[in-house]
């Protein structure tokens, strides 16, 4: 019985952040109905397969309506009336085409808490524009700060846009208007985009900005790879070991472990001895392996780790202490987080196929057999194995 127990989420199929919050809801226990298109469209990214490697899809059951038809905008009103929170990520204006925008929504259902999610957001001259995690990461001036100096700016996979600045952000207001709704408010829109939770993720450089330590060129400031005991350092078998000894006590660690003497290098904070340091470390790094110096550190404060791969991850010990990672359906995928103590999160069941688990999600949301039979009408699809 997650934290979310009780709560009935209504998610419109999409890709990205949109899923991406809504697996967060459910493994903290919500129950998360998904409607999905009877025949998944072709540039709606990778779906699930036999192997369940939706990891954003877990949790969910689904069922499937075709939202063009108009006799199936009544059966998703009908889903809608029973819900606490909607999530859809189409473009602005389209489920108001559908028949299902916040309005009519709110009007069946007026404690509704109605999530939307976009890049560019619902209003503005950007709105209806397509985009994706680069596009809005560029715009909100996180991605200029991101890569070497002299070089393009380097995509941080999709993770500032789509999930930290998107599904995050979503999640967190969705949470939020419901425990308005919980003490007595109204149900509301939450108009949640990818552009302003990018910025907000950058919220600690407007601030070093304003204060006059930031500089806007690349590799010049401490959290930029501009310093050399921030940044990652090849050793000798090929792989990288990441640094981050900002405090001058952990410094000193760094130095001792690295067997370079403080007294015959610059200082720490001296910019123009900044190349000479990453030299030395540099040639340091290189004398051993990874695993070697993840041997040296052990145990140190020096604020030195492995970069890891996805694949390895998993297995270091701090996870495995921790339950960090699980396997489910033969899939190996992050565990819900945070951990709550008194009403842990938990992956109710892996990603579904379309319709998988729908009749039984139908009947939980109180659904009776004369109710079935007037969705199905309505054009509701479902597996009939629970």
């Amino acid at each position: 019985m997650g934290v979310l127990s009780g709560i009935r989420v209504l998610e419109f199929e999409a890709i990205g952040p949109g899923p991406f919050g809504a697996m967060l809801l459910a493994d903290m226990g919500a129950d998360v109905i998904r409607v999905d298109r009877p025949v998944p469209p072709d540039d709606l990214g990778p779906k699930t397969n036999g192997k369940r490697v939706d990891v954003t899809g877990r949790g969910r059951r689904s069922v499937t309506l075709d939202l063009k038809q108009p006799e199936a905008v009544e059966a998703a009103l009908d889903l809608i009336s029973r819900a606490d929170v909607v999530i859809e990520g189409f473009r602005p204006g389209t489920m108001e085409r559908l028949g299902l925008g916040p309005d009519a929504a709110l009007a069946r259902n007026p404690r509704l808490v109605y999530g939307r999610m976009t890049g560019w957001g619902q209003t503005g001259p950007l709105a209806a524009r397509a985009g994706h995690d680069l596009n809005y990461i560029a715009l909100s001036g996180v991605l200029s700060g991101i890569g070497r100096a002299g070089a393009a700016p380097v995509p941080p996979l999709n993770l500032v846009g789509d999930y930290g600045g998107g599904g995050m952000l979503l999640a967190l207001g969705v949470v939020a208007a419901l425990l308005s709704v919980q003490r007595g408010g109204a149900g509301q829109v939450v108009d949640a985009a990818m552009i302003e939770g990018a910025a907000q993720l950058g919220a600690v450089v407007w601030g070093l900005l304003a204060s006059g330590n930031w500089r806007e060129e690349r590799e010049s400031n401490l959290l930029d790879g501009g310093t050399p005991w921030y940044d990652s350092y090849r050793t000798r078998d090929g792989h990288y070991m990441a640094v981050g000894a900002v405090e001058a006590r952990f410094y000193a660690e760094l130095l001792q472990k690295l067997g370079l003497a403080a007294a015959q290098l610059p200082k720490q904070h001296d910019r123009s001895g900044w190349p000479v340091l990453r030299q030395h470390f540099e040639a340091a790094f290189l004398t051993r392996t990874r695993d070697e110096w993840c041997a040296v550190f052990e145990g140190s404060d020096a604020c030195v780790a492995p970069v890891l791969g996805f694949s390895e991850a998993p297995s270091h010990p701090q996870h495995r202490a921790r339950g960090s990672f699980v396997e489910v359906a033969g899939v190996v995928q992050p565990a819900p987080a945070p951990h709550f103590s008194a009403t842990p999160s938990n992956i109710a069941r892996p990603a579904p196929q379309r319709g998988e688990g729908g009749l039984a999600a139908l009947r939980d949301w109180g659904f009776d057999e004369a109710d079935l039979a007037r969705l199905h009408e309505h054009g509701l699809g479902y597996r009939t194995i629970a």
